[in-house]
């Protein structure tokens, strides 16, 4: 979860510096979609959410029940044009990335390059001393005890100083060295950005290739990612959608490019387009990138929740959660960042899912007022799927 941290330098900088706490061709129009009573109470939300003075300027949910996505849209991907967010258009993820590494490294583990018991000790060097016990499942779980480097007054200090130049991930994690563990590891719940920086480290030193390349070659080629990369500067490519800052209301302020995605590499900085982001959720969820027994694995829970909360009973996986709804359970992410909102969720098999992309950045605690009717879009899409 990516949170915004307000009043650090100036009123731009303080927009976006943030504790990081946090196809068109192919798809089907909404109004194409045959009388369904679940796309009708989705589309009519849609429509609703982007009209309130406090929702975003614009809202896409893709929705897969069969072998042809669906979109259902509302608003506008870059404000005072009439411009819809379609299938193809760059979104920042934001931390929907842990899902991504959570594949990139559930799917090493098939390869045999690390293991679910494979230690911080035992695979990287220069960590403390006290990380060094902390496994491979315990980081994908939130159960590490590390803490947050995005917490960390020194980390927002100095991505205050260089929104567009961030350090290498490593530097990320140093933030925290000095910190005690929250609790012993595997005791405990705690959502925690530093952990999927670490297994994004963990990825490169088990293979001696980047994570960037190793997210390519394990996750986006197998399943015909196309739009989805980790850039490490802020460069967006066109087309994508704006993000923007609504706190004044009457003035959305475009951050899509204001701080480069390094400064939340593995934990948020993925990049992708709401066509992507379904076509990965199905395959992540429905078994493509590993074996049998590293997703039995993946697919064990405890109590938990994403950042921002999903539809439904939220419990917590190997870099999934569960979403227990009154439409049936879906397994998923959800994420949040200066300028976005996402959501991914699919059937266990993978064959029904649902993806929510909104241009502002919308939880409990960031415009917490509209989150409400956002995570009830999140239970109205599963419920699409489900139908």
């Amino acid at each position: 979860m990516l949170r915004t941290l307000r009043n650090l330098v100036t009123p731009r900088t303080a927009l976006v510096a943030i504790a990081l706490v946090t196809l068109v061709a192919l798809a089907v129009p909404a109004g194409a979609a045959s009388g369904n009573n679940a796309d009708t109470a989705l589309d009519q939300a849609l429509a609703k959410f982007v009209g309130r003075s406090d929702g975003s300027p614009g809202i896409a949910v893709v929705v897969q029940r069969g072998a042809t996505p669906v979109l259902h849209e509302a608003g506008t991907a870059i404000v005072g044009k009439d411009r819809p967010i379609t299938l193809t258009d760059h979104t920042r993820v934001a931390s929907v990335a842990k899902a991504y590494s959570g594949a990139t490294s559930l799917a090493e583990v098939t390869a045999g390059a690390l293991k679910l018991d494979s230690t911080i000790g035992a695979t990287l060097s220069g960590m403390p001393a006290s990380w060094a016990p902390i496994t491979l499942s315990q980081l994908l779980q939130h159960t590490s005890g590390l803490a947050d480097f995005s917490q960390s007054k020194a980390f927002q200090q100095a991505l205050v100083a260089s929104l567009l130049i961030a350090p290498p991930p490593v530097e990320l994690v140093s933030y925290v060295f000095e910190d005690p563990l929250l609790f012993k590891p595997g005791t405990k719940y705690h959502y925690s950005n530093t952990e999927n920086v670490v297994v994004g480290l963990m990825v490169e030193a088990a293979t001696g290739k980047t994570y960037p390349d190793e997210l390519q070659a394990k996750v986006a080629q197998p399943l015909g990612l196309t739009g989805t990369s980790l850039p490490s500067d802020s460069f967006m490519i066109e087309p994508y959608v704006r993000g923007y800052d609504i706190s004044n209301h009457a003035q959305p302020e475009d951050v899509s490019q204001l701080f480069a995605a390094g400064w939340t590499w593995a934990s948020g900085g993925v990049v992708a387009t709401p066509g992507d982001a379904n076509a990965f959720v199905r395959g992540y969820v429905g078994g493509q990138l590993f074996d049998a027994a590293t997703r039995k694995a993946q697919l064990t829970f405890r109590a938990g929740s994403s950042e921002p909360p999903g539809p439904g009973t939220n419990s917590a996986g190997l870099a999934v959660f569960r979403y227990q709804t009154k439409c049936g359970t879906f397994y998923g992410h959800t994420g949040n960042t200066p300028g976005y909102t996402q959501f991914v969720a699919a059937s266990k098999d993978g064959t029904r899912s649902a993806s929510v992309s909104i241009n502002a950045q919308i939880t409990p605690t960031v415009n917490k007022s509209a989150f409400p009717a956002l995570r009830k879009i999140f239970e109205l899409a599963v419920c699409a799927a489900a139908s």
